[in-house]
């Protein structure tokens, strides 16, 4: 399966806050946002780098730069992704792709798509909650549609399920995560998860 799971003291320390019930929305947006970091991390270990050069007080030396890099956020939850990201690699290109599931079937139902040119990008879909794996493969669907071909998802939690939706629909996309939970419950929650985190995120509980 090519999934990473990031196993770092920070890692663990965000994801705790952000498993609480009793965490508010503000501190869980910045709990969001510190963990996001660690996953940038993790997931730009392959981003191609430009090299220029660049002046330092004492000489010339080589510098690097990412290349081309885009993020595209996953609505509504995506979005509490996205400002770590923004902060990371501040010339990123974003894009933005909105699906909602149908409570009964935890279908994606999708309502908006705004993506720029994909086909030299290095792509990093925001999507923190890989449960039926539903959304994230609409979205892989979608990027690949614009050209995408190099792709990874950051995602906070995922379960078994939803794992095995796009080992077998999108194998190539690397997905790294903060955790890998047990299972999803009857009502297509990961289970011990984190709840919704749309909900969370934005105080709509």
């Amino acid at each position: 399966m090519n999934l990473t799971v990031i196993d770092h003291p920070l890692t663990r320390h965000y994801l705790s806050v952000l498993r609480n019930k009793n965490t508010n929305s503000e501190a869980f947006r910045s709990a969001a946002r510190g963990l996001t970091y660690t996953l940038v991390v993790e997931a730009t270990k392959r981003v191609p780098l430009e090299t220029y050069d660049v002046e330092s007080p004492l000489e010339v030396t080589t510098g690097y730069r990412v290349h081309d890099v885009v993020a595209v956020a996953v609505l509504r939850a995506g979005l509490g992704m996205l400002d770590a990201v923004l902060d990371m690699i501040p010339d990123i290109k974003v894009g933005f792709a909105g699906v909602q599931r149908d409570e009964d079937t935890a279908q994606p139902q999708e309502y908006y798509a705004k993506l720029p040119d994909l086909s030299e990008a290095s792509v990093l879909i925001l999507e923190p909650m890989l449960a039926t794996g539903g959304s994230l493969s609409w979205a892989a669907d979608k990027v690949k549609s614009s050209g995408a071909s190099n792709i990874t998802a950051l995602c906070v939690v995922t379960a078994p399920e939803g794992v095995r939706r796009m080992y077998e629909d999108h194998p190539d996309v690397h997905i790294v995560a903060a955790a890998h939970d047990r299972e999803l419950n009857d009502k297509y929650y990961i289970v011990p998860g984190l709840g919704d985190m749309g909900d969370r995120l934005f105080g709509t509980l």
